[in-house]
Formats: structure tokens, C-alpha cells, sequence
């Protein structure tokens, strides 16, 4: 489905990831971590064709550099992180955004039944339905947060790549979303490739976990095998099992 073989790539000729092979079939929900500054994000946008490389990035065999804009958003959707808001639509309107691969027109006012079915679907999904008229700039950061993954639900993607999609989100809705990832992902022929800081939440979501440091490859496999691992220790500087187990006992 996609796949990287020893692909680089960075900012200004420098390279911020260097040399990492990675496989992603249909079924799989794979995390990425790695300590602030390794390069996570920089991976997530050559995934999706949005920064240059070297090496190989391939979306159903074919190199990702030689296919499309349109070819490729018809395939992988990109949440990125949260920034400024600067145009003031509505819920719906912004979650109809999603929807332009699919109307005959670029225009919302071209929107067939389908689409709006799929638009108000997508909605009650992140539970914003009520709101669906409301402006997001009068948005609160967690709410924002579930437009734009209504968005990416929107776009019918076969791969979601998200950064850090449970910023901004409480508890509950964190919960939430990490339940409907996993059920989107087995509804279809999908997958989902997630750069997570909270490792417990990577821990519920991914069967399979790149590990990341310094812009390479650390360990690539099975999650739980790699969150518990040596490994992480040594990137972390941090004994993370000890401390889960620590923290865990203060609840008791």
C-alpha cells in the first residue's frame, strides 16, 4: 500500500530524516514516536508526497513523486497539528471541504446528497453535529481538533496519516478516537499511521510501532515488543515501563 525504501529528506539541503525503509499494508494502524526534533513530521509530509527525497516512496508500487496532487488526496488523507485559523467557515463547510475529490464541481454549492449524507455521517462521528453551523473560529482547540479529523473521514482516503491527532482532545474523546480509528481501519481495505507522543495511546491504537531518533530508524515492529523494549529506554533516557507502572499505582 505504501512503503519507503532508504528514504531521506529535510529543509535546505540538510537532511532531517536520513535512510529509513518502512512498510504499510492494508489493515495496519502503525504509530511513530520518537523523542521532539527527530523527525516524525518531516517523515509523515514525504509519506504524503508534500516534501521532496531521496530513496523511494511508493503508494501501490508506484514512486509517489511521479503521480498527482489529485491522484495522490485520493488515496492519503494529512491531519497535520493545529496552528492559526484564519478563514471563518462553518463546521460543515469546512468538513465539506473533504468532499472535493468527489463533487462534480469544486464548488459546495454543487454538493450532491451523497456528499451531504457523508459531510453530516462524518460529523456525528466526532460528535459535532449540533454545531455544524457555528464558525470555527469561536472553536475551542479540542473541538477544531475533531473538524479537521471529520475532514480527513470525509475525504475517503485509503491511508490517514495524523500528527499528533489527540492534542487539544480530553480524555474521553481521546478514548473515542482511538476506538474509531481502529474500527475505520478494519471497516475497509485501510490503514492509519499515527505520530503519537503519548505512548499509551500508541499502545491502545498500533499493532506495529516505528521507533525514531536523530531522523533514523531505531526498531520497526511489533508495538508492544518496542514500547516495552530496551530500545526505547536508551532513546528516551527514561525508563517509560517503570514509570507507567508508578503512575499506575498512584490510582490505586
Amino acid at each position: 500500500m505504501l512503503s519507503t525504501d532508504k528514504i531521506s529528506c529535510g529543509y535546505d539541503g540538510i537532511d532531517v530524516v536520513k535512510n529509513i525503509s518502512f512498510q504499510c499494508k492494508k489493515g495496519d494502524c502503525i504509530s511513530i514516536v520518537g523523542p521532539n526534533g527527530c523527525g516524525k513530521t518531516t517523515f509523515l509530509r514525504a509519506l504524503s508526497g508534500l516534501l521532496p527525497y531521496s530513496g523511494s516512496v511508493k503508494l501501490n508500487e508506484k514512486e509517489i513523486s511521479s503521480l498527482g496532487r489529485r491522484q495522490i488526496s485520493s488515496e492519503i488523507a494529512l491531519m497535520t497539528q493545529i496552528s492559526s485559523t484564519y478563514f471563518s467557515y462553518s463546521v460543515y463547510e469546512t468538513v465539506a471541504f473533504g468532499r472535493y475529490l468527489h463533487m462534480k464541481q469544486s464548488l459546495l454549492s454543487s454538493m450532491s446528497k451523497d456528499d451531504e449524507s457523508a459531510v453530516l455521517s462524518c460529523l456525528e462521528d466526532v460528535d459535532l453535529l449540533d454545531i455544524k453551523d457555528k464558525e470555527i473560529t469561536t472553536l475551542s482547540g479540542g473541538q477544531l481538533q475533531r473538524v479537521y479529523l471529520a475532514r480527513v473521514f470525509a475525504q475517503e482516503p485509503k491511508v490517514i496519516l495524523l500528527d499528533e491527532p489527540t492534542n487539544h482532545l480530553d480524555l474521553r474523546y481521546q478514548l473515542e478516537l482511538v476506538e474509531r480509528l481502529k474500527q475505520w481501519v478494519h471497516d475497509g481495505d485501510r490503514a492509519i499511521i499515527g505520530v503519537f507522543h503519548d505512548l499509551n495511546l500508541s499502545m491502545q491504537l498500533s499493532e506495529k510501532t516505528l521507533l525514531m531518533n536523530n531522523g533514523e530508524e531505531v526498531a520497526f515492529g511489533n508495538t508492544k515488543e518496542i514500547l516495552l523494549g530496551e530500545k526505547l529506554k536508551e532513546v528516551y533516557g527514561l525508563d517509560i515501563k517503570e514509570y507507567m507502572q508508578k503512575s499506575f499505582y498512584l490510582w490505586k
